[in-house]
């Protein structure tokens, strides 16, 4: 049956017997107001001309109007006869009555007439009594049909209060419950509805539904377990480590190379939170540390004992996101961990930095005895020179001082990459490392009438700093700055006090940097594209070094045009 119908014909049965309630209610209703109209109309009147009559018998031969008022009322009860023997009793008073005008002087006729109207009275209140009898039977045979109707009815309303809410709603429950297990890939899941209403017809078209899911999951399930394994080969087949991790840093997958470096078998990884396995492994704690602000292409190399000799590895690590179906928001699902394998160019770059570091102290003899030799031949005792001999002399001067400068920044780079830099941090007063710079660049400054302004607030802190290393970078910066700028240019160099520690900076108002070069302005080798090549590009690579090596920061601002401000900040000793 449909659910329609069933709805239909419950509602309409229960209207039905609310209607048969009222209808039941309405006749007894109406009997009662006719028995209680029959007393009224008919046995209450005839009391009533029965009472007017005894009153006015006393004045009957003495006063017309006491006559007229019974004759008046005897006429009405001859109207009201409704009772067996209130004919007859009528009559009777009707006769007394004419004796009575006959012969007024009869004592007896008043005695006969009040018995008469007496006998009157007492059939109208026998009549009275039984009526009053048959109305209360027909309250109770009311109050039984009522009762009687309106317990079936409410027996129908509880049935269907019962029936027809779990009728509804435990197809809807299961239903409910079936899309849930659809929705969490239980494509199992069926509905199980006899009948042919319309919840029969739903599961029908649910369970075919349920189906074809299954029909289709089933039949992409080995293209997936093929894709699976083909990307598990692939990961393996991978020469560099990789590892992936989940949204809650559980290791979902690590290939070979992975497992080997960590010295782990694969099967104490798997499944396993990186966070509880990086407490008794170093390796790992290194990989899911979180590096706050530093690029994945700048981070500093792992050195990991791996194929018989310390290797080095390059992190990096890619989060992996997904915009699920239905949504727009990305939402983040895990990272996988990429290890490069940078051996090879370590390897090489150390090869590179004895070979310039023993070429460089190879050569700073040489320059050294060179300059010495210039030194003596300047020496009047041997003799005097010639103009010619004087120039000649100026350029080989210049070529060793520049020659010398170039395998010290040589040296000093390969000291930073090897990690041999030797710092003797200690209280440092600003003020002397700026003199110590200011003493060094005077005959520069001379030479080409740059004219320096110097600010410097007062009562500096002492700064923890290498001083003679400080002196370099800032005699560094000064350098640089009186090559950019003009003759008779103007430079400016500030100390100042901040929340930091000390801040160093020089200004110029040469051209400026390029904003595309200025990312790169302290990386080794880098020179600005137009500028005059006078050096290695390795200066304020060497700076940078020396200045974070001690705990500062070091940086740039510059505009094209407006000139550059180098600085560097040192914290409190």
């Amino acid at each position: 049956m449909k659910i329609k119908t069933k709805l239909r014909l419950g509602l309409g049965l229960l209207f039905l017997m609310i209607l048969t309630l009222a209808l039941i209610a309405a006749r007894h209703v109406y009997i009662l107001k006719e028995d209680t109209k029959n007393i009224l109309a008919d046995n209450y009147n005839t009391l009533d001309y029965a009472q007017q009559m005894l009153l006015a018998v006393d004045g009957l031969n003495v006063d017309s109007a006491a006559r007229k008022i019974f004759e008046q009322n005897l006429i009405k009860q001859k109207g009201n006869v409704t009772e067996k023997g209130e004919a007859q009793a009528t009559q009777r008073v009707a006769d007394h009555y004419e004796l009575l005008k006959a012969d007024p002087q009869d004592s007896k006729l008043p005695g006969m007439i009040r018995k008469d109207l007496a006998d009157l009275t007492q059939i109208n209140m026998r009549a009275i009594q039984n009526k009053s009898d048959v109305a209360v039977n027909s309250v109770r045979s009311a109050i039984i049909g009522i009762a009687l109707t309106g317990t079936f009815c409410i027996l129908i309303a509880l049935t269907l209060l019962v029936n027809l809410p779990s009728n509804i709603g435990n197809p809807i429950r299961e239903l409910t419950e079936s899309i849930k297990g659809i929705a969490a890939k239980n494509y199992s899941q069926r509905l199980h509805f006899s009948g042919k209403n319309e919840f029969g017809e739903l599961a029908s078209s649910f369970n075919t539904m349920a189906e074809k899911l299954e029909e289709y999951d089933s039949s992409n399930l080995s293209k997936i377990l093929m894709e699976k394994k083909r990307t598990e080969a692939l990961i393996n087949n991978m020469h560099e480590p990789v590892i992936g991790l989940d949204e809650n840093k559980h290791i979902l997958f690590a290939n070979d190379e992975a497992v080997r470096i960590t010295g782990m078998a694969l099967s104490d990884i798997l499944g396993k939170s990186a966070v509880e396995l990086a407490v008794h492994n170093d390796l790992i704690r290194a990989l899911i540390r979180e590096e706050q602000g530093i690029s994945p292409f700048t981070s500093p190399a792992l050195k990991i004992y791996a194929n018989d000799k310390e290797s080095y590895f390059e992190k990096e690590v890619v989060d992996i996101t997904i915009v699920p179906t239905g949504e727009r928001v990305k939402k983040y699902i895990g990272q996988v961990i990429l290890l490069k394998n940078i051996t090879p160019f370590k390897e090489l770059d150390f090869a590179k930095t004895n070979f310039i570091a023993t070429v460089s102290h190879e050569l700073k003899t040489p320059i050294s005895s060179i300059k010495m030799s210039l030194q003596l031949l300047e020496n009047q005792r041997i003799g005097a020179l010639n103009p010619e001999q004087q120039q000649l002399m100026e350029g080989i001067r210049e070529d060793s001082d520049r020659l010398l400068k170039i395998t010290g920044e040589l040296l000093n780079m390969s000291q930073v990459e090897t990690g041999n830099i030797q710092l003797n941090i200690q209280p440092s007063s600003p003020y002397a490392i700026l003199q110590y710079a200011l003493d060094a660049v005077k005959l520069p400054l001379e030479q080409k009438g740059i004219d320096l302004t110097v600010q410097n607030d007062h009562d500096l802190p002492d700064v923890k700093a290498d001083l003679e290393k400080t002196a370099w970078v800032l005699i560094n910066f000064l350098t640089n700055a009186i090559r950019y700028s003009q003759q008779e240019g103007k430079m400016f160099i500030a100390l100042q006090n901040n929340d930091y520690g000390v801040k160093f900076s020089v200004r110029d108002e040469g051209k400026g940097i390029d904003s595309r070069y200025r990312s790169k302005i302290f990386d080794r080798y880098f020179q600005v594209p137009g500028s005059a090549k006078t050096g290695t590009g390795l200066g304020l690579a060497i700076s940078k070094e020396f200045i974070e090596a001690q705990g500062g920061a070091i940086g740039v601002t510059s505009e094209i045009g407006m000139g550059s401000n180098f600085y560097f900040e040192l914290t409190r000793a």
